[in-house]
């Protein structure tokens, strides 16, 4: 269970915007990634580190109940700080130290995780009508940049910027501080941290899922849970009202979220395949988006919930603090 004001809701405005700042954005690396990379590297390893130190508190809190106790220990005016939280961040800092040093593709999965739980962790989606605007705009947004940059920018901008990897930090720093030629200057290149990789059986080269595929379908994923759940206490409050009379109880009995979980398994299978078969990069959301939309509005009509669904369904409870956080 999070703090309510530590959340993020995305309103109608903001989703619409997103698509829009996230293509600025890749224009931005696209275009002046040589200037901005150690920039961008720093920052992307600071958000890592934090993500990642999140990840691994509820592992640091349970080995610590026995032999700690929780009082926050001061560090001045940078905080107070359980001992749970100094020994996830301690070492969420040594993993990012060592993927820094060796560049590793498990070490970078680990810390893009890390960033895909936090975010969903600490941004909602308030309604289904948020989720589709938002959804279908990544998608308009992934399929362009994907397919038809290439036309205009005679480059696949997406896959570029993707597959394009960072100076390290330590090798840029001990050029500028004339260490000598050989400090600093074995460290690998980085491949930033905003995908997943995965290697082929063959070693000879990597499949990759962005972040925001398994983020955006996440938030969805944690709406319709967190509706499955309201749904729930709200029918025992009514002394189990069932849903309208046309609709069997095997189909009441299926959740939404098992609805869109099965959908965003098939359309990652889907994209996969399709990647595969035309053996160049397919933009996912493409994929995921039909594939778990489309069942979940369906089924949301059969079982009469679109409408409560579609305009904030949590907005008029003053106990949503009830409801399950994910």
């Amino acid at each position: 269970m999070y703090e309510g004001e530590s959340i993020q809701t995305i309103d109608s405005t903001q989703a619409l915007f997103l698509p829009i700042g996230a293509s600025v954005s890749l224009l931005v690396m696209f275009f002046f990634f040589d200037s901005v990379q150690v920039v961008f590297t720093i920052c992307t390893a600071v958000l890592a580190t934090i993500a990642f130190a999140f990840l691994l508190l509820p592992m640091c809190q349970y080995l610590t109940r026995p032999c700690s106790p929780q009082n926050k220990i001061s560090f001045g005016c940078c905080g107070r700080f359980t001992a749970a939280e100094l020994l996830s961040f301690s070492l969420s800092v040594m993993l990012v130290l060592i993927w820094v040093l060796t560049g590793h593709w498990l070490l970078m999965d680990a810390l893009a995780m890390g960033l895909c739980v936090a975010m969903i962790a600490f941004v909602r989606l308030p309604s289904l009508k948020v989720s589709c605007l938002l959804l279908s705009g990544l998608l308009i947004y992934d399929v362009f940049w994907v397919f038809f940059s290439a036309y205009i920018f005679n480059s696949n901008v997406m896959v570029k910027v993707a597959t394009q990897p960072a100076d390290n930090p330590l090798d840029v720093l001990s050029r500028k501080l004339h260490l000598g030629p050989n400090v600093g200057r074995d460290v690998p290149r980085l491949s930033l941290p905003g995908k997943l990789v995965f290697p082929s059986s063959t070693g000879s080269h990597f499949s990759m899922l962005g972040i925001g595929d398994i983020v955006m379908p996440g938030l969805l994923l944690c709406f319709v849970l967190r509706y499955d759940n309201y749904k729930k206490q709200a029918s025992g409050d009514s002394c189990g009202a069932s849903g309208p009379a046309n609709i069997s109880g095997r189909m009441q009995k299926v959740s939404y979220f098992h609805c869109t979980l099965i959908g965003y398994f098939v359309g990652l299978l889907t994209a996969t395949v399709a990647s595969r078969i035309h053996r160049a990069a397919q933009p996912a959301l493409l994929y995921l988006v039909p594939f778990t939309l489309l069942p979940l509005l369906t089924m949301a009509y059969l079982k009469g919930d679109l409408r409560r669904m579609w305009s904030e369904p949590f907005h008029s409870k003053s106990s949503s603090s009830r409801f399950l956080e994910v």
